[in-house]
């Protein structure tokens, strides 16, 4: 990091770490980012009856975001770079919760898409300011922790939103989960207000910046297990929701319970990995391939009936946990230089490809049947941790 500079030209003393208040209050903006993108999975089907669309259709909700946040990640990053970072923090949880309260009162599936489109931005601009900034909250002796409580709201938000939002959608329709979510985004607003310190830009990240990271070989191993197992992930995670309903045959408020198992597991999984990713980066990142490849090649045959859906769920729920953790420190170890870098790269290929699954699974779904598109998604997987045994056979 450059070092702070005052209006004279003397050296500035680096302000004081905020504490984890302010942590906890990035964490919360997280959970409520991450459990507004992926509602739409435990809602999928409700929301598509509502507005008359197939399921495959119904997936761009999951798609829409992806591809903005892609896109915003470097654009934001990069015409915002000398932007107070709590500034832009603030800015865009007050996008996310307009994005909510539009989605509550959408007439059509058309404003519905505008609003994903909205939480695409935020995403994307969210995660790559957002993430790199553990190092200005809390003493440097308390990074790794801090770093793992921010990550540690992606499980929450597939442990406590997506259930919650699930059964409040089955038992009062799905907008109140929309409304209830833009409520939420409301209250954290205002916890980044009075709880982060300022945060000026301390290097601007720009496209000369983005450009020569890319070039460099770890970056590109990053790259291409980031874009395997996300695509496997969420090609086929977005459709579990019809393949319960369909294949398992349990009803739209067990569904709740299924999705609550997932993400207790993803919990464990987050904070196994973080624990794991810097000793063992490669078995850390394997492994949790080859869990997901596990699960979602098992579920077609013994998904079949209740208990072997719900066992294979926390398997998978155990592997994706981790791969957000480890997805983020393989960038971190390529742009070891450049963390404002390393969050942009790691939030545009995931988000890019999050979206580019969820829309390869809906055409898959709707041409063929879920099973089908598990299957898919497992070998993606296993593909994934093939890679990642091959490099550690050439790292060593």
């Amino acid at each position: 990091m450059s070092a702070l500079v005052e209006p004279g030209g003397r050296p500035a003393a680096p302000p004081a770490p905020a504490g984890w208040p302010a942590v906890l209050s990035m964490t919360l903006g997280v959970f409520s980012i991450v459990t507004t993108e992926i509602l739409p999975i435990g809602l999928l089907t409700s929301i598509g009856a509502s507005f008359a669309v197939s399921d495959g259709t119904a997936g761009l909700m999951m798609t829409m975001p992806g591809y903005l946040a892609a896109f915003s990640a470097p654009a934001l990053t990069v015409a915002t770079a000398r932007v107070d970072r709590r500034v832009m923090l603030c800015a865009l949880m007050f996008l996310l919760a307009a994005a909510n309260f539009l989605a509550a009162a959408a007439p059509g599936y058309g404003a519905m898409l505008v609003s994903r489109v909205l939480v695409g931005v935020v995403i994307g601009g969210f995660w790559s300011i957002g993430a790199g900034l553990g190092g200005r909250l809390v003493p440097a002796r308390s990074v790794r922790r801090a770093t793992a409580v921010v990550f540690s709201a992606v499980p929450l938000g597939s442990v406590l939103g997506v259930p919650l939002g699930t059964l409040l959608g089955s038992l009062g329709g799905w907008r109140i989960s929309f409304a209830v979510l833009g409520v939420l985004s409301v209250a954290v607003l205002a916890a980044l207000a009075l709880l982060l310190p300022p945060l000026p830009a301390e290097r601007a990240t720009g496209l000369d910046v983005l450009r020569g990271a890319v070039r460099g070989a770890g970056t590109r191993f990053a790259l291409a297990t980031t874009v395997l197992i996300v695509l496997a992930h969420f090609g086929a995670y977005t459709y579990v929701a019809p393949f319960l309903e369909q294949v398992t045959r349990v009803s739209a408020q067990s569904i709740t319970v299924f999705l609550l198992a997932f993400g207790v597991a993803g919990i464990a999984g987050n904070f196994l990995a973080g624990a794991a990713v810097a000793r063992r980066p490669h078995a850390a990142f394997g492994v949790a391939a080859g869990l997901i490849a596990v699960a979602a090649l098992a579920l077609p045959v013994l998904g079949r009936w209740e208990p072997g859906a719900v066992a294979l769920l926390l398997v998978w729920g155990l592997g994706y946990g981790a791969v957000p953790v480890c997805s983020q420190a393989w960038f971190v170890r390529a742009v070891p230089h450049a963390p404002e870098a390393a969050s942009v790269l790691f939030t545009a290929s995931f988000q890019a490809t999050l979206s580019t699954g969820a829309l390869v699974g809906g055409v898959v779904v709707d041409r063929t049947s879920p099973p089908t598109v598990l299957v898919l998604g497992g070998a993606t997987a296993a593909v994934m941790a093939a890679l990642v045994a091959a490099h550690f056979r050439v790292a060593r």
